[in-house]
């Protein structure tokens, strides 16, 4: 028996990436009430191979917006109050409900007919449709009792029938008797100008009081002032009492025919609550199809080993957000390969960093609950067992805990929890404590995560973890941009490379005077401070390269597309010439020829001679085919010969690409080989590549070397250096 692998990604993460916030988005899309509180307890599946179907269901979903089959309207009144009057012996429905339950067997039958007859397009929409078990009894049983207007038909039972029927006869013979008393007293000016009423659903003559005992009946009543007797006259009253018990008969046959559909439906009470609860299912989808289209939310490339590849990813509730101030949201391009499982993002505050580490754990956990996500479609992304993170202040009052003691907590189920199934997301990681001990500790924690292979994310300001990012093979750091003049954010994610913090620089601007700034910078080691600024002015200059790099590549390319689109255009225009030549020559043949036959109509119209119609229909059409040319076998021959000499010039071209790549083989084996590489060892004199700084080398570990330049060393990789 084959075990499904299983997800677990706790309340606290989810609340902490603002998922809670993303559902809520979500309902408002819902157009039913059991809809949106099932959107609200969606949860990352708990099993890996119930998210691919669900995420292609929704895909669909999503395409049938835009597509010509749309889906047919799902929406329905609940039956959970009938549902629960079933659970009860000897209880009896309402008309209300059968017409609810009615309008969900048919709403349920017209989309599982929908998505067979285009089961091409909707093919996991269909296969999740096709395991309702539907029957049409239901909607069989209610239409031979009950009207589209919600009444027992006549034809419900033989008895109500014939109760309606004499019902019928009453109401006539109430009817004429009351119209035979009004024309009689009426003559005999017994009545009031109004001449009739209606008193308690009944009809009743408006009788001057000073003639009320002339009048025989019962009386019902008398006017405000006392001038008018409404009285039933005595031939109507005995019909009205006949009326009276027949309604009761109505009633009692109504209640006794409700009662026996209520126990026809009542053992299929599971059958209705499944096809509540997949139109339920449908309301979902169909929300998260309608907030994927807001979002401009795709399916990713799903892949099976562990990778993240998120392109131009959008953090969804910043892009909703700034959509409504319109204002511009700042994708990001992240990666966590095998070989880069963890990066380590550093930079100044309010630089992007949080947001970047919620963006991809947001994504994830959407991803894994059968949502879209805002990234381009060629992204790439796997399922994680796990997603662990620690995000945020979290101070707790209730548990007497510090930010420290909370973050250490925290920690400590991470060390439980962390394998190479985890994705583990730390903002600020090392921060409550002494930065040199806070830095330590967090530098082992962040070495037992890399040796469990875990994939994860974290920010950090301590330099510590900076460098031990840049030692660890498969780890890497990276950087949020910033503009080095304006000293304002870039919201670029670059990697490669760790960030300076500008703690001095942003603080300058903020209006700290320099005195104060100057005096700081003497307080603290001035390696640190040589440090941070090197880190700086190699930012700066990578980014300098950077931009000329793409300005030259941006130049290029547009030239490339520039003179390839002249090309194509230049011969679209030939192209559509001649087409619209062609055109034009057969819609003027057309025209000519529906003249002719719009001529014959009008004759025909007017003689009615069919023989005549057919004699000239038969001439115009031999007249058009002895214009029609037959190609002759020469013609033909001259054809084929055309083709297989454009044949052969193709493979001549072909043949000579052949060969100028076997040339460029030849030359390259030809080549001489490159100049071995010198080996450096301990107390040479060496500078980086294409660099101008030199040091010498003091010591050397794993093809790494530690360079001191006198007023500061520096760890770097062999390869990068040369020696002087």
């Amino acid at each position: 028996m084959e075990i499904k692998r299983k997800a677990r990604i706790d309340n606290k993460t989810l609340e902490d990436l603002e998922f809670p916030s993303v559902l809520k988005q979500v309902a408002e899309f819902c157009v039913t009430e059991p809809g949106r509180e099932k959107v609200f307890t969606i949860t990352p599946f708990r099993n890996f191979d119930e998210i691919a179907p669900e995420l292609q269901r929704v895909k669909e979903f999503t395409a049938s917006f835009e597509g010509d089959n749309h889906i047919p309207n799902h929406g329905f009144e609940p039956i959970f109050r009938e549902l629960r009057m079933l659970d009860i012996e000897n209880s009896t429905l309402e008309v209300s409900g059968f017409r609810k339950i009615l309008s969900i067997s048919e709403t349920t039958r017209i989309l599982l007919k929908f998505f067979k007859k285009y089961e091409e397009f909707y093919d996991h929409l269909n296969s999740f449709s096709e395991e309702v078990n539907y029957t049409s009894i239901f909607s069989e049983e209610i239409n031979k009792r009950v009207d589209k207007y919600g009444e027992i038909k006549d034809e419900a039972s033989t008895e109500l029938g014939a109760i309606r029927r004499r019902l019928n006869v009453v109401k006539g013979k109430i009817n004429s008797s009351f119209t035979k008393a009004l024309s009689q007293y009426s003559q005999n000016d017994y009545l009031d100008e109004i001449r009739e009423s209606v008193v308690e659903n009944r009809r009743v003559l408006a009788v001057k009081a000073m003639h009320r005992k002339k009048v025989r009946g019962a009386v019902l009543g008398s006017s405000k002032t006392g001038s008018i007797v409404y009285i039933e006259p005595q031939e109507t009253l005995d019909y009205a009492n006949e009326l009276s018990n027949l309604i009761y008969e109505e009633d009692e046959e109504i209640k006794r025919i409700l009662k026996a559909m209520t126990e026809f439906v009542r053992p299929h009470a599971s059958l209705l609550a499944s096809y509540q609860e997949y139109l339920i299912t449908m309301d979902v989808l169909y929300a998260k199809a309608r907030y994927a289209l807001k979002i401009n939310g795709v399916l990713p490339i799903l892949v099976s080993e562990k990778k993240i590849s998120l392109l131009k990813a959008y953090h969804p509730l910043l892009l909703v957000s700034n959509n409504k101030r319109k204002e511009k949201t700042f994708p990001q391009h992240i990666e966590l390969l095998p070989e880069k499982r963890i990066i380590v993002i550093s930079g100044p505050n309010a630089g992007g960093k949080s947001i970047t580490l919620k963006t991809v754990g947001l994504l994830q956990v959407m991803l894994q609950s059968g949502l879209l996500i805002s990234a381009e479609p060629q992204s790439e992304m796997c399922f994680f067992k796990r997603v662990l993170t620690d995000i945020g202040d979290n101070q707790s009052i209730e548990n007497h805990l510090s930010t420290y003691s909370y973050r250490l907590k925290k920690m400590n189920q991470f060390l439980k929890k962390c394998d190479k199934k985890t994705l583990f997301l730390i903002d600020e990681f090392g921060t409550g404590s002494d930065p040199e001990l806070g830095g330590a500790l967090a530098e082992t924690f962040l070495e037992v995560f890399y040796e469990r292979e875990a994939f994860g994310i974290i920010t950090t300001h301590y330099t510590n973890l900076k460098l031990l990012a840049n030692e660890l093979p498969h780890a890497i750091n990276a950087n949020m941009q910033f503009d080095n003049k304006s000293l304002e954010p870039l919201y670029q994610l670059h990697l490669g490379e760790a960030g300076s913090s500008y703690t001095f620089e942003v603080a300058q601007k903020n209006g700290i005077p320099y005195s104060l700034i100057n005096k700081a910078k003497k307080k603290i080691e001035r390696g640190k401070v040589r440090f941070d600024k090197t880190i700086a002015n190699l930012q700066k200059e990578r980014s300098n390269l950077r931009k000329t790099s793409e300005s030259l590549k941006t130049e290029e390319q547009k030239a490339r597309i520039e003179s390839k689109q002249l090309e194509e255009i230049n011969a679209r225009v030939q192209e559509k010439l001649e087409s619209y030549q062609e055109l034009f020559d057969a819609n003027q043949k057309l025209i000519s020829l529906g003249k002719k036959v719009d001529v014959l109509s009008e004759k025909y119209f007017n003689n009615k001679q069919k023989k005549q119609l057919i004699d000239e229909l038969m001439r115009l059409v031999m007249i058009e085919n002895s214009k029609r040319k037959k190609l002759a076998p020469k013609v033909k021959k001259a054809v084929k010969a055309k083709e297989k000499k454009v044949i052969q010039e193709v493979e001549k071209k072909v043949e000579v690409i052949r060969e100028r790549k076997k040339e460029e083989k030849e030359k390259a084996k030809k080549l001489p080989p490159p100049k071995p590489k010198v080996i450096l060892k301990i107390g040479d004199r060496v500078r980086m590549i294409d660099g101008r700084a030199i040091g010498t080398i003091d010591t050397i570990e794993k093809n790494k070397a530690i360079v001191n330049y006198g007023m500061f060393t520096t760890n770097v990789s062999l390869e990068e250096l040369e020696k002087v």
